[in-house]
């Protein structure tokens, strides 16, 4: 039976002692003296100045940008020039809440993903003054302001304010949350 990716992550995290030699707490104080901070720079540093292999170099790297603290993604997407947009983000994320137990949300770098069995929304702050709201409406029809969007979803709604999040726009939310479950 081949190894889980846990498995193989445990044991290379195990082997960077003998592979590479030194311990990963040495190489991150390596990382650290280096001055370098992106992720690309640290691997390029550990294979070409240390002889790492690609691997290893990866893993290192990975593990020497880890914080230990958990990051607020939702928070830090609204912080600065977008915070005014944060109450309209909340408003949709309750009335989508609203629609049914099993909504999951899904929180990533740039976007907040809103999921049933699939995703069915994707709220996205695009500028400091509007969320566009991508909906997945298969086979609608575009209208004024249901605009053609992406591949994952099909559809998108500019939304500049709380008056904008109405019911046309909450009609389409459910919609979307209907057809994915």
């Amino acid at each position: 039976m081949a190894a889980s990716p846990d498995d193989q992550l445990a044991t290379m995290l195990t082997n960077i002692p003998e592979k590479t030699g030194q311990t990963l707490d040495a190489w991150k104080k390596i990382i650290a003296k280096s001055g370098h901070e992106k992720h690309g720079a640290i691997v390029k540093l550990l294979k070409s100045e240390h002889g790492v292999t690609h691997g290893f170099a990866n893993l290192i790297a990975t593990k020497a940008r880890e914080s230990g603290e958990d990051v607020d993604l939702i928070a830090t997407q609204y912080s600065g020039p977008k915070s005014g947009l944060k109450p309209l983000h909340d408003l949709i994320v309750k009335y989508a809440k609203s629609l049914g137990q099993d909504v999951e949300l899904a929180p990533k770098k740039a976007s907040h993903s809103l999921r049933r069995k699939k995703q069915f929304a994707l709220i996205i702050p695009a500028t400091k003054s509007r969320i566009d709201l991508g909906l997945a409406l298969k086979g609608d029809e575009t209208t004024g302001r249901l605009e053609p969007y992406n591949a994952m979803c099909s559809h998108r709604v500019r939304l500049e304010s709380s008056k904008d999040f109405d019911t046309e726009v909450k009609g389409w939310l459910k919609d979307a949350y209907s057809r994915s479950g």
